[in-house]
């Protein structure tokens, strides 16, 4: 991926997200700035390529703005939530982060609020997987009942 400061290639199999990110700060890349534009052209195409079917399409945008909405032609934003201690303290036993490194990937995001104010549809990821699933379930339903109206009003 070319950038300012030179081309940076990683295979991600081989190396822990976390190490990637370090590498990244210690060149002083922008990675959004070099993935981002490559991302959301794919994510668009994929999108388009199923424009003329009854497919659900779900996009999954992590840092997403109210922006989004706009650029990406999204019908439904979808909004996956859970309180910060438990979103920290996932990052800590799930997937491996240090504490400060945890607390400012936190930071750095938009606030929970911000988020649902942009939602349709808040999904709550604060229980157990067995609950996840039957929220899951739950924007399934909401999902296939917005797209059934969407074509009824086409």
């Amino acid at each position: 991926m070319p950038s300012t400061h030179g081309a940076f290639f990683c295979d991600a199999r081989l190396a822990p997200r976390q190490h990637v990110k370090v590498l990244i700060l210690r060149q002083k890349l922008d990675l959004n700035a070099i993935t981002h534009p490559a991302i959301g052209i794919a994510m668009i195409e994929a999108r388009d390529a199923l424009a003329d079917t009854d497919a659900i399409v779900i996009l999954a945008i992590p840092l997403l703005t109210a922006a989004h909405r706009d650029t990406v032609r999204l019908h439904k934003v979808v909004v996956v939530d859970c309180p910060t201690d438990i979103a920290l303290e996932r990052l800590l036993s799930q997937r491996g982060f240090d504490r400060a490194d945890a607390e400012a990937r936190i930071r750095a995001q938009i606030s929970r609020e911000e988020r649902a104010r942009e939602a349709d549809y808040v999904l709550d990821n604060s229980g157990d997987r067995a609950a996840l699933g039957a929220e899951v379930a739950r924007l399934w339903d909401w999902l296939v009942a917005a797209a059934a109206e969407r074509r009824a009003h086409a």
